[in-house]
C-alpha cells in the first residue's frame, strides 16, 4: 500500500497508507480528538470524517471549539433530523430541500395539511428521540440512474427532480442518518448524537413555492435554529426578543416617525417626527463632511440611458433601474432615462466639467444624493430594505499616491462619527482581488497595499476577506455592532479606476501630460433609511437627546398652570430644544404615560407650586423619580444636552 504524507496545521507530517480517513488520523493523534472531531478540512475542501485520503494532503480536524465548522454541521445535520423525524411521524409527506441558513436552517416539505404548533412540538421531541439513538451516519456515491431509480421507488418526486439537476460528472452523495437517507454534498457530523439535544429550536412555518416559482406546488417550510451549547441558544433565543421589542416598524408607530403604503412600495412617508430626526442626522453629516474638506453638490434624479450605458450599469445593473420613456418633443422618437441607482456617474460629470490640475487633487465631492433601485417586493423590510433611499455619498478623486492618506482620513472621519451615534464598537473587512478583475497584479499590489498601510497607520485591526473585492479595485467594509450584538455593514471605501477611464475623467499632471485619475467610492451611514432604522432599534426608540424628534413635552397638572406652561416652553424654543406643550385636560399620570409610550426624552409638570416658586418637576424618560428643580437651571441643563456631539 502507497505512503502518503499528511501535514497537519501546526506543521507536524505524518506518514500514512493511502486511503486512511480523518477519523483515523485524529484517533491516531490522540483518542481524546478522535472522540472530539467532528470533521476535518482536506486540501481546502470540508468533508466528512469518514472521506478516504488517497494522496499527501494539508489537513485540519474540526472539533465543536471550531465554531464557524461546527455550526455549519450541526445545523445541517439537524436539517435532516427534523425532516427523517417528520417522516418518521407522517410518512406520507415528501421531502425536498434543506439548506443552512444564518443561526439555523429551513427545509421544505410537501404535506396536505397545515403545520401547527403542538406538530413542532412534537417534531423536536422525535428529534431528540433520534440524537438520543446516536445513529451512525454514512455515505456512498451512486451513478445518476441508480438514485433517480431509488428516489422513483421511494415516490419521492422532488428528490428525483434534484437528481436530474446535478451537473454531469459532479458525484450524487447520499447520506444515511440511521434508517433515513437523503441526497446531500455533505459534509456532515459522525453519528446523530453530536448534535447539541438542548441547543436547537424549531421557531415557525412559512409557505414556499417549489423551486421559488410560484407557479409551482406550494411547500410548508419549517424553519429552526440550532448552536453548539444550551447558553448560545439562550443568548440566540434573548436577542430574538430584544429584536422583537427594537422593531423599528413598531417603534415607528408609538413614535408616529413614518409609514410606507402599497401606493408607493418601498418609499417611505416620513411624518414630522421622522423627518425631524432624518434632518438632525443630515446637518450632523453635512457639517462633518465639511469640517473634513468635501464639497457637496446635488446631481438629477433622472438620467438619460446614454450615460448609464456609458458607465456599464446599463447592463449590469438595468433589471434594478426605474426606466422611464418620454415622446421628445419635435422628434419621433422616445427618450429613455431612469431614475439614478446610485451617485457615481453624475459625480464623475461635475469633476469633468473644466481642467483639472493635480494641485486640484484629492477633490471631494459629497452628495445626499436620492437613489432609487428596484428590489423584489418580498425582500423589502421597512427602513431596512426599501425602493427610494439617499445615500451620504460622496466620491474622492485622487492620485495613486494619495489613495493611502485619503482611505486613512475616511477611516477617522467613520470613527469619529459613529461614536458620536453610539457605536463604539465596529469592524473592518478587507476584500482582496477577485479571480475576475481587470487591471494588472502590479496595480492590485499598489492598491490593497494602500489601504492596507492606511489601516495599519491609525493602529486599527482588521480582517482580510479574500477575493471579495469589486472587480475593479479592492474595498472596506465597515461593519458597525448594536446594543444588542447585531452586526450591521454600513460604511464602505472603494478604490475604483475603471469608471474615470469609462468617463473620460482626465487631470493634467506635473509632468504636463492627462493622466486618469482614481476614483474613490465612500459612505459612512451608507442609505440614511437603513442607518435611521439601525439606529431606533439600537436605542429601542430611547434616541439620544439631540436627536430625539420630541425632546420635551412641558405638561400642566392643573389649568392654572398653563401660562407657565406657554412661557417654559417658550424659553426652551430660544436655546434651540424641541419643546411642546401638553395643557390638555387630562390627568398628569395620563400624560405622562402617553408621552413615554412615545419616546419622549424629558417631561416637565408644572402645577401651582411649581409655578409659585419658578421651578418644573422633571423626569427622564425610564425614570420613576421625578425631580423639582429651578426653571432656569432645568433649561441651561437641557441646552447642554441638545448640542449636536461635533458643536460641543
Amino acid at each position: 500500500m502507497a505512503q502518503i504524507t499528511i501535514t497537519l496545521p501546526d506543521g507536524a507530517q505524518r506518514s500514512y497508507e493511502a486511503g486512511i480517513t480523518g477519523g483515523e488520523v485524529a484517533a491516531d493523534i490522540s483518542k481524546s480528538l478522535g472522540k472530539a472531531a467532528l470533521a476535518c478540512t482536506i486540501n481546502g475542501e470540508f468533508r466528512d470524517l469518514s472521506r478516504p485520503i488517497e494522496a499527501d494532503a494539508d489537513l485540519a480536524i474540526h472539533t465543536i471549539k471550531d465554531e464557524a465548522q461546527a455550526l455549519e454541521l450541526i445545523r445541517h445535520d439537524a436539517a435532516h433530523i427534523m425532516a427523517r423525524a417528520v417522516q418518521e411521524i407522517w410518512p406520507d409527506v415528501k421531502v425536498t430541500i434543506g439548506p443552512v441558513i444564518a443561526n439555523g436552517w429551513y427545509y421544505d416539505f410537501d404535506r396536505e395539511e397545515p403545520f401547527t404548533p403542538d406538530d413542532l412540538a412534537q417534531i423536536e421531541k422525535r428529534m431528540r428521540d433520534i440524537i438520543a439513538a446516536r445513529d451512525p451516519v454514512r455515505t456512498e456515491v451512486w451513478s445518476r440512474a441508480d438514485a433517480i431509480a431509488h428516489y422513483e421507488a421511494a415516490d419521492e418526486p422532488f428528490k428525483v427532480a434534484l437528481v436530474n439537476r446535478i451537473p454531469e460528472g459532479e458525484d450524487i452523495r447520499m447520506y444515511w442518518h440511521g434508517d433515513w437517507q437523503d441526497l446531500c454534498r455533505g459534509p456532515h457530523l459522525v453519528h446523530t448524537g453530536q448534535v447539541p439535544a438542548d441547543a436547537f429550536k424549531l421557531t415557525r412555518v412559512s409557505g414556499a413555492y417549489w423551486e421559488g416559482d410560484a407557479k409551482n406546488k406550494q411547500l410548508q417550510r419549517i424553519y429552526g435554529v440550532a448552536f453548539r451549547n444550551r447558553q448560545e441558544l439562550k443568548d440566540y433565543l434573548h436577542m430574538v426578543e430584544e429584536a422583537e421589542k427594537r422593531d423599528h416598524r413598531r417603534l415607528a408607530k408609538e413614535m408616529d416617525l413614518f409609514h410606507l403604503q402599497e401606493e408607493a412600495p418601498g418609499m417611505v412617508f416620513w411624518h414630522p417626527n421622522g423627518w425631524t430626526v432624518y434632518r438632525a442626522l443630515e446637518d450632523y453629516m453635512r457639517r462633518r463632511q465639511i469640517e473634513d474638506g468635501y464639497r457637496e453638490i446635488r446631481t438629477p434624479q433622472v438620467v438619460d440611458r446614454k450615460l448609464w450605458e456609458a458607465s456599464g450599469h446599463w447592463d449590469k445593473y438595468r433589471e434594478n433601474m426605474f426606466i422611464t420613456e418620454i415622446d421628445e418633443e419635435h422628434a419621433n422618437e422616445k427618450r429613455t432615462n431612469a431614475l439614478k441607482p446610485m451617485n457615481c456617474p453624475c459625480h464623475v460629470q461635475v469633476y469633468n466639467q473644466g481642467l483639472k490640475s493635480y494641485r486640484d487633487l484629492p477633490l471631494r465631492l459629497a452628495e445626499f444624493g436620492s437613489c432609487h433601485r428596484y428590489e423584489a417586493s418580498g425582500a423589502m423590510h421597512g427602513l431596512m430594505r426599501v425602493r427610494g433611499f439617499v445615500q451620504d455619498d460622496a466620491h474622492i478623486f485622487c492620485t495613486q499616491e494619495q489613495i493611502e492618506a485619503e482611505c486613512a482620513k475616511f477611516i477617522q472621519l467613520l470613527s469619529r462619527v459613529y461614536k458620536d451615534l453610539g457605536f463604539d464598537s465596529f469592524k473592518i473587512m478587507f476584500s482582496t482581488r477577485p479571480e475576475k478583475r481587470i487591471g494588472t497584479d502590479a496595480e492590485w499590489d499598489i492598491t490593497e497595499g494602500a489601504l492596507e498601510a492606511a489601516i495599519k497607520s491609525i493602529g486599527m485591526d482588521y480582517e482580510v476577506d479574500p477575493g471579495e473585492g469589486a472587480f475593479y479595485g479592492p474595498k472596506l467594509d465597515f461593519k458597525l455592532t448594536d446594543a444588542i450584538g447585531r452586526e450591521w455593514q454600513c460604511g464602505t471605501f472603494q478604490v475604483d479606476s475603471q469608471l474615470p477611464d469609462r468617463l473620460e475623467a482626465e487631470y493634467v499632471g506635473e509632468d504636463g501630460e492627462k493622466h486618469r485619475p482614481f476614483m474613490l467610492h465612500r459612505a459612512v451611514l451608507g442609505s440614511f433609511e437603513r442607518f435611521l432604522g439601525i439606529l431606533i432599534e439600537n436605542y429601542a426608540g430611547k434616541l439620544p437627546f439631540w436627536l430625539a424628534p420630541r425632546q420635551v413635552v412641558v405638561a400642566s397638572i392643573v389649568s392654572d398652570a398653563d401660562e407657565y406652561v406657554t412661557e417654559v416652553v417658550e424659553n426652551l424654543r430660544a436655546q434651540g430644544i424641541r419643546a411642546e406643550a401638553d395643557t390638555r385636560n387630562e390627568k398628569i399620570n395620563y400624560k405622562v404615560r402617553e408621552h413615554s409610550l412615545g419616546k419622549v426624552p424629558v417631561i416637565l409638570a408644572i402645577g401651582r407650586q411649581e409655578v409659585e416658586n419658578k421651578t418644573v418637576s422633571m423626569r427622564r424618560l425610564g425614570e420613576k423619580q421625578s425631580s423639582v428643580l429651578p426653571t432656569g437651571e432645568v433649561v441651561a441643563a437641557l441646552k447642554g444636552e441638545a448640542t449636536p456631539p461635533d458643536l460641543v
